[in-house]
């Protein structure tokens, strides 16, 4: 079973927002955005920017009809500044003009006159200031400082991990259309159609059953359409209701980075405390979130980072801490892993720390303090744990000490080429941990010809949801994937949708369509048991479009049962919702019962490092991963190859680069480097996890989205290993990414002394 989209994409027939035909009359929007940080906003002069050619209107927050705010999960976020700006790229005015040229023509024309104020964009001096986005949010596990008392080694120190660019190749866009009774359709280019719907009813004043948003697919999302697609897609309905006319703005490549948030960088401080035979006795952590000027996404990030602050291992007693820090830079927002990597990071960070003071493998303390059934998690979720499994059956597979053999031999032959290994287990928990977020809704249409139609809230990005979910209704229908069709993701038909995120659109989205179809099922089944003179529906069974019975092939067929189920006046279209069960959260004691599941997996990673360019090459990563039982292989292996090079990349060459005046300087693909072809893994090899263990996916297949990303941080310390290999005495700050720069500097004494000096 292909994507189904896989034909498409290749004849370049697949509709993105850009190959949507415009309509008549369509007007073409660009922001002026601030040029500095923070200020006040004196003065906004537009009137020679009016005067250009073909500029139809200069929107500015006084002509807003509605409220000037688009913040979800706190109202902090003006669509457009008003007496101050917080960001260098924070929209100012949105020019609207018959054609894209004109109206970038114009902005250019727009002066301001700004007060300047204090710039932050650390968030240790942000926290310092008690300037937080929210207050502070703390698991607790025993006792944490008291059994340091206990301990036969202790160890604290410092992690940082900077952000991540999303680049997803189609960038933010949206096209508004005025529809009858001062109604609007938007297409818009989001992972969550219902919160551009809430945005945009904010912003313009109207009802939200007045607003429709569709969603064909989107040219990728990683996380940053989930809610910064809202900003976007409220100027262009702003525009419609204004001018009464189409609007769309499609951002260039460098407005979209110069404007949007990115992955949270975090700043943390952490102690870790082992008895004499290495396990972990407690640990504390202390998290400093980059949120960026307003709140987007920030909270419920910072949340996951306490979920997965301890990832693999069980710790009896944990005490971490975290705080969302408001700076001025665009406002970070959700990305693949949504504040898991980094709280896993940050442990991992502890780990090898302890492992080179004492002289040991970080895979030792790693494997002795994996987390076993009935083990509890700081936030109280009790473990049905395939940690072990994992990490058993990989090394059984790839043999771990036979790979950092080869290494150690090879290193000792070599003088200025070293290599290096480092393990990663990962535990990744699916869900929304905001609980009431963890339902869907499908609505699935049977037709006379025995087609059928499938709409659901999940939106198409490339990982193959539209794919699982025409799977889903063809195995319960028994029939071929070509009667299947997923259709846009639209708000009139699907409402009060949860985004396209935590790796939960397939198990949720999937499970109602589940439903819907057992559903229509149900009734043709009684359709078919008249129609055989059968007393005994159960009987009754669909296999490749023919219906059995007491598992006997019958002269019925599919379409033959469809249209006599018509004709009885039989309901051959259900609406169905599901939720998950048996998941809570209580915010109030921080414990409960957040995950459906849990995906685990263990990967090594082993590297190649020129010690004396600094460069360094990814050799193989070697994986055994938790698919539960995989609904399409080829699906989830793009996926899971694809999350380990992402991770891979920011652990290692995708730097995000602010100066002190909060401009972004790595602002272009000739300063922001992403992995390619030359910099990928020789060798990728994923085995299946074996397991019969039982899950809430959606025939069991679990989620792949976000946990195979966070196996890429195990390039960081293969690389930190590698340096050390070279040079013992160093031990370079836990600091990633691990650029080619900074690798060379940490490969020398004396360079690495002044970088820590911050010459």
């Amino acid at each position: 079973m292909k994507n189904v989209d896989s034909k498409s994409h290749v004849r370049g027939e697949s509709i993105y927002l850009d190959d949507i035909p415009l309509l008549q009359g369509t007007l073409f929007a660009c922001v002026y955005d601030s040029p500095v940080a923070h200020g006040v906003l004196k003065t906004v002069e537009v009137e020679e920017a009016e005067k250009s050619k073909g500029v139809v209107k200069i929107i500015r927050a006084k002509d807003l009809i509605g409220a000037n705010q688009i913040g979800g999960i706190l109202p902090d976020e003006p669509l457009l500044a008003d007496g101050e700006v917080h960001f260098q790229g924070m929209p100012i005015a949105l020019v609207l003009a018959e054609t894209e040229e004109q109206a970038r023509a114009a902005v250019k024309k727009i002066k301001t006159e700004i007060e300047p104020l204090e710039i932050i964009t650390d968030p240790r001096v942000a926290f310092a200031k008690n300037d937080l986005i929210v207050p502070p949010k703390h698991f607790k596990l025993g006792d944490a400082a008291n059994a340091f008392k206990t301990c036969e080694h202790v160890f604290e120190g410092r992690a940082d991990v900077n952000g991540q660019e999303h680049l997803y190749i189609e960038t933010q866009g949206a096209y508004s259309i005025p529809t009858e009774q001062g109604g609007m359709r938007v297409y818009s280019s989001t992972q969550g159609p219902t919160a551009v719907q809430r945005a945009v009813s904010k912003v313009t004043g109207l009802p939200m059953h007045l607003i429709e948003v569709d969603v064909q697919r989107l040219g990728g999302g990683f996380g940053g359409k989930e809610d910064q697609a809202n900003a976007w897609a409220a100027m262009c309905a702003v525009g419609t209701q204004i001018t009464k006319r189409p609007v769309k703005y499609a951002l260039h490549r460098m407005e979209d980075m110069r404007m949007t948030g990115k992955r949270h960088p975090y700043s943390a401080d952490y102690k870790i405390g082992f008895d004499k035979d290495l396990k972990i006795v407690t640990y504390e952590a202390t998290f400093y979130q980059n949120a960026g000027a307003s709140a987007d996404l920030s909270p419920p990030v910072l949340e996951r980072t306490l979920f997965h602050c301890t990832n693999s291992y069980f710790i009896p007693n944990v005490s971490a801490t975290a705080y969302s820090c408001r700076t001025n830079l665009p406002p970070n927002t959700a990305f693949r892993g949504f504040g898991g990597p980094q709280g896993m990071f940050v442990i991992e960070s502890a780990i090898a720390h302890a492992a080179e003071s004492l002289n040991v493998l970080a895979s030792e303390i790693q494997r002795k303090n994996l987390i076993n059934d009935g083990d509890e998690f700081p936030y109280g979720q009790i473990a049905e744990s395939e940690a072990k499994t994992s990490w058993t059956q990989a090394d059984e597979k790839f043999d771990f000490a036979r790979l950092q053999k080869e290494a150690d031999e090879f290193n000792r032959e070599n003088k200025f080429i070293k290599k290096g290994v480092a393990l990663m287990p990962v535990c990744f928990g699916i869900s929304f941990t905001k609980t009431p977020m963890n339902q869907a809704r499908a609505l699935v249409h049977v037709y006379t010809d025995g087609s059928v139609a499938v709409s659901t809230g999940a939106v198409e990005m490339g990982q193959g949801v539209n794919t699982k979910i025409a799977q889903v209704a063809a195995r319960v229908f028994s029939l071929p994937i070509e009667r299947i069709k997923v259709h846009t993701t639209n708000t009139l038909r699907i409402a009060n949708t949860s985004p396209t995120a935590a790796s939960a659109a397939a198990d949720l989205n999937g499970r109602a369509t589940q439903v819907a179809c057992e559903t229509i099922l149900e009734r043709l089944r009684k359709v078919a048991a008249e129609l055989l003179k059968t007393e005994n529906v159960s009987d009754i069974s669909f296999l490749d479009g023919f219906i059995f019975n007491k598992n006997q092939p019958t002269d019925l067929d599919w379409v033959t049962l469809v249209n006599e189920g018509h004709m009885q006046r039989v309901n051959m279209s259900e609406h169905a919702h599901y939720a998950t069960q048996g998941i809570h959260f209580d915010w109030g004691k921080a414990k409960g019962h957040p995950f459906a599941y849990h995906v685990y997996g263990t990967a090594i990673i082993g590297v190649t490092v020129d010690c004396q360019r600094g460069i360094y090459e990814t050799d193989f990563v070697k994986t055994v991963h938790d698919f539960g039982a995989t609904m399409n292989e080829s699906v989830d292996y793009g996926q899971i190859e694809g999350g380990i090079v992402q991770g891979i990349g920011w652990m290692t060459m995708e730097e995000v680069v602010y100066d002190q005046n909060g401009k972004l300087r790595s602002n272009a693909l000739s300063t922001y480097k992403i992995p390619d072809i030359y910099s990928v893994p020789k060798m990728i090899d994923i085995i299946p996890l074996k397991t019969k263990r039982k899950n809430l996916a959606i025939f069991n297949s679990k989620a792949v989205g976000e946990p195979p990303l966070m196996y890429g941080i195990a390039a960081y310390f293969a690389i930190r290993n590698a340096v050390r290999a070279f040079n013992s005495e160093q031990s370079p700050a836990f600091d990633a990414p691990f650029t080619p720069e900074r690798v060379l500097m940490n490969l020398y004494s004396e360079a690495a002394k002044e970088m820590k000096a911050g010459k």
